[in-house]
């Protein structure tokens, strides 16, 4: 680290490639902290966490006793063994004794991408709830067909504020705050809908995963998804950046530009008029001919039989997740089988990751570093980071006693949440011995709690 500082000062480091050194060498050093720990305020297992998307300090987490609580993970409230380890107690709790409280299992609990004011919670008692974070009562309430598996919104949204939902039912319904109605629904699973997952990329593609193995991709300003995924249609690697496909595609072009204008002088000098008009004539070249073919390139891949009864995972998708860049697709399934497809193309990858046992009775919630560069999964009572392209166990964070559910990672501190069936919430962050703020602890200095309104 210091070799890398002293390079910096010097100017023979790029400032961007400075942090992303920094950032790998704390990623790859993430361990149990010594320095922070969650106190939690739940009596059942955690299903769900998030830290928010504005600020990254406040995470959010839902457990199976209907409880959803709030942590600020910047701020401690309480210090102990000698003022090295700080203790995050939670700032509220939301059980069943509220007047609005769910009464089931909560198995969704997220923020509103783009505020602290507001949060989301989906639970099994067929209701996802949107709740005011300043005075803890529900503003909006969503009554749905079945148990509530996962709910997503956009963080790329600007045009809409809908919350996709997952539930027992085989329709995806779109819930929207703004008018606090369904605005419509997306059908085509055969079974329950248990993961989903917006692009981000597109503010309007959805992902979605079901208890049929299907995968299907939806652009919710149009009927029908467009794209299923197929695991039997694969592509070896990775795709090549796009500054050299660029290359490629104007070598290719010129090449194949040349060759075309060659080909068309050699088949345009021996046509002759035909007298008979019985005569077959020749096609033009270039023209595009009136066939099927033309009709089933307009169809969605979607809608074709063919394609609409393809599976990505012999199972129950478990599971999904984008890549910052939106390139790429990670999914889970019951089959323990984790797969990794390229979104462009709709093609499985083959990235063969090691294996491992997933989960097969309910959802978990993934992870990504913020250059995609590992992915963290919950593997029973482990989780384990595996390299992303060759799909190699890098890391295998262990600490809780029974099967993890969910994951979240931080790039802000580089830190990985993990929630558990413990009901216990772990904090595995990179190693910290000393810090200005412990010094002024031990000497009796005082420093002010920065306390902070939620935004409206």
């Amino acid at each position: 680290m210091w070799k890398e500082t002293r390079e910096r000062e010097l100017g023979k480091l790029h400032p961007n490639l400075f942090s992303n050194r920094i950032r790998k060498t704390r990623l790859s050093s993430i361990q149990l902290s010594n320095h922070k720990e969650i106190v939690s305020s739940h009596r059942g297992s955690i299903n769900s966490l998030q830290v928010d998307l504005t600020e990254g300090r406040y995470l959010i987490a839902g457990a199976s006793d209907a409880t959803v609580a709030v942590y600020d993970v910047q701020r401690a409230t309480d210090y102990v063994e000698g003022d090295q380890i700080e203790k995050h107690k939670s700032i509220f709790v939301i059980n069943k004794q509220h007047d609005h409280g769910h009464k089931y299992a909560i198995s969704s609990a997220m923020w509103y991408p783009v505020d602290t004011g507001l949060f989301i919670t989906g639970s099994y008692d067929h209701h996802i709830n949107v709740w005011d974070t300043n005075t803890t009562q529900v503003v909006m309430n969503f009554k749905m067909p079945g148990k509530v598996y996962r709910t997503a919104m956009s963080s790329l949204a600007k045009s809409h504020m809908l919350i996709a939902s997952g539930t027992e039912d085989v329709q995806v319904r779109l819930c929207d705050i703004a008018s606090g109605a369904f605005s419509h629904t997306l059908s085509g699973h055969r079974d329950s809908v248990m993961s989903l997952e917006w692009s981000t990329s597109s503010e309007w593609v959805l992902i979605t995963g079901g208890c049929d193995g299907a995968i299907r991709f939806w652009d919710i300003r149009r009927a029908g998804c467009f794209c299923v995924l197929d695991q039997s249609h694969s592509q070896l690697g990775r795709r090549p950046p796009l500054l050299q496909r660029s290359a490629t595609n104007k070598v290719s072009t010129s090449k194949s530009s040349s060759s075309a204008q060659s080909s068309f002088e050699k088949v345009r000098a021996p046509q002759k008029k035909v007298v008979n008009s019985n005569a077959l004539k020749p096609l033009a070249v270039g023209r595009i001919s009136n066939q099927p073919k033309g009709v089933r390139q307009r169809l969605h891949p979607g809608m074709l039989s063919t394609h609409d009864r393809a599976t990505a995972h012999y199972g129950v998708v478990t599971g999904l997740k984008v890549t910052e860049d939106g390139m790429y697709l990670l999914s889970a399934g019951s089959d323990s089988r984790l797969r990794l497809w390229d979104i462009e193309s709709g093609c499985n990858t083959l990235v063969n990751f090691e294996t491992t046992r997933l989960q097969s009775s309910k959802a978990i919630q993934m992870a990504v570093s913020r250059d995609s560069a590992l992915v963290f999964v919950p593997c029973m009572a482990t989780a384990k980071a595996f390299d992303m392209w060759s799909g190699q166990t890098m890391q295998t964070f262990r600490g809780h006693y029974e099967n993890v559910n969910c994951c979240w990672y931080s790039s802000q501190d580089q830190e990985l949440y993990t929630g558990s069936n413990d009901r216990q919430i772990l904090v595995w962050s990179p190693p910290k011995f000393t810090s200005d703020e412990t010094n002024q602890r031990g000497k009796g200095l005082s420093i002010a709690v920065d306390q902070d309104n939620w935004s409206d």
